[in-house]
């Protein structure tokens, strides 16, 4: 056990979080094995390329996948995959933690979003993977989604947690609906009851027939599924449709400042060091916000090969997503798509309502850019952000940064003609129903401008501009809206009580 600091203590006593027994990504508790549990990265230890792989097939404790891994990609949720059966002293100590799960009321998901842009098709991807109370629930959901091009849609889920596994230190995940079960077992890959667990990438490919698979720097799914159209997320509820992909990703930029040394990259909590407690409902970490992406994917028949396309990663978990929110995403800007990462520019702005202490809400929103490898970060306890979205079409941001070494202020438009699609994701009473739209044919334009002191009017003023009027390329930006109600254009500003804003800003005064 960790000592007991005296932050913990204050945790514990006024936010009403139990640092000590929380559950996190750094949970090491479940290691013992159940028989019926296998893990195919041991049968492919003499594959010629297996030392490629084989860093990736297990989970990495004291290292990080690549430099720009961030905080909270490994696990949230306690999967109940006969891989991560706790101990009997470890069940003991679970008695002791204060964790969603222990209860049958409180509601849990964790999910993941990947999106790849290829622009000179001006087509987009986004697979969407979601696990929902992994424990017992008549709400219990392993699902997955893909947005695929002129943004269609396909769903496969199944009311079951058991085959969805993911390691705690690394953001690597997966669940296996259907495999040639007979052909692993005369091949001696697995016994007459195991469960899938991790893959050899080409055992995944060999023998899955429907289910998906992350790696750290790998994708890989095959997804036999439907459009949704009849309501439900389960089989026979819309029209057939397929999505196969196998993606291998370079990370350019995770979330903070880019460095290639290991131990000198310091990537960042993007709702800040509190998300590491159960202090904020939802919680959000971007994970890539710029990478590059080379492969395939195969949409109800049609084949789209790329190379080195713009790739953006995010997560979420908690109870369930906000009452309401928007979003807008864009790493294909017109001249930042260099295929080696010589110069790129990603864009993640975003905000909504969220639950706090003591049973409150409160308006956030943030805009925040990765320019060749700096980090622009204008969040809510380092300056003010305000915006103005439509009900559907137009989404409108300004933010300062007025605190921390790089002052700046930033001013982005994002608008979209097309109707976009409407998703599904995680409800506190319902599951997984409609509740947000989507779209990929946004047109995204930004500036940056640094902010010198003036001292006369005794406040920052606009000054030398770092970017001015970039626009994306055309029809490539990812915007959404969720929750609501949307009836007029939302104009807000961010409100973050000054209670947590001073929590939050402490590791800036320490300059971490």
């Amino acid at each position: 056990m960790t000592p007991v600091s005296t932050l913990q203590i204050f945790l514990f006593c006024i936010l009403g979080v139990n640092p000590i027994f929380s559950f996190s990504p750094l949970d090491t508790r479940y290691t013992k094995k159940k028989k019926n549990h296998v893990s195919l990265s041991a049968t492919a230890s003499n594959k010629s390329n297996n030392k490629e792989h084989s860093p990736y097939l297990q989970d990495m404790k004291n290292k990080r996948a690549y430099p720009q891994q961030t905080p909270h990609a490994g696990r949230h949720f306690r999967p109940s995959h006969p891989h991560h059966a706790p101990s009997k002293l470890s069940q003991r100590f679970n008695r002791l933690k204060r964790h969603p799960q222990r209860t049958k009321t409180k509601r849990f998901m964790e999910g993941w979003y990947y999106r790849l842009t290829i622009p000179e098709s001006n087509v987009s991807f986004a697979f969407i993977f979601s696990i929902e109370d992994p424990f017992e629930s008549e709400l219990s959901l392993s699902c997955v989604q893909v947005m695929g091009p002129n943004d269609e849609y396909v769903v496969q889920a199944e009311p079951s947690h058991e085959k969805f596994w993911a390691f705690a230190h690394s953001q690597s995940f997966g669940c296996v609906f259907d495999y040639d079960k007979d052909a692993m077992i005369a091949s001696s890959k697995i016994e007459k009851d195991d469960v899938l667990e991790v893959l050899d990438p080409d055992d995944f490919e060999k023998y899955v027939k429907a289910g998906f698979q992350m790696l750290p720097t790998r994708l890989q799914g095959k997804v036999k599924g439907h459009d949704g159209s009849l309501g439900g997320v389960l089989e026979n509820q819309g029209i057939p449709r397929t999505c196969d992909f196998d993606v291998q990703i370079t990370p350019l930029s995770g979330w903070g400042d880019d460095d290639q040394d290991l131990e000198k990259s310091r990537q960042k909590s993007t709702a800040g060091w509190l998300a590491s407690y159960s202090v904020f409902e939802p919680h959000w970490q971007v994970t890539l916000a710029d990478a590059r992406a080379t492969g395939y994917a195969t949409w109800n028949g049609t084949r789209y090969d790329f190379e080195n396309v713009p790739f953006y990663a995010e997560k979420n978990w908690g109870g369930s997503f906000p009452s309401k929110w928007y979003w807008v995403q864009c790493n294909s800007f017109q001249g930042f798509t260099s295929q080696d990462g010589s110069n790129r520019l990603s864009l993640t702005a975003g905000g909504g309502i969220r639950k706090v202490p003591f049973g409150g809400t409160e308006d956030l929103g943030m805009v925040c850019i990765h320019y060749n490898g700096v980090f622009y970060e204008a969040v809510p306890w380092t300056g003010d952000m305000e915006w103005e979205v439509d009900p559907w079409g137009s989404w409108k941001f300004s933010a300062k940064c007025t605190s921390g070494k790089r002052l700046f202020e930033v001013d982005v438009v994002a608008t979209c003609e097309e109707d976009g699609v409407v998703l599904r994701a995680p409800t506190q009473d319902l599951g997984m129903v409609y509740f947000c739209r989507d779209s990929f044919f946004a047109n995204v334009e930004l500036s940056l401008y640094e902010l010198d002191w003036d001292k006369d009017k005794k406040e920052y003023v606009r000054g030398h501009a770092i970017l001015e009027n970039v626009k994306s390329i055309e029809r490539t930006g990812a915007v959404e809206i969720g929750g609501g109600p949307y009836w007029n254009p939302w104009k807000g500003k961010s409100k973050m009580k000054s209670f947590l804003k001073s929590l939050v800003k402490l590791p800036y005064l320490f300059g971490k």
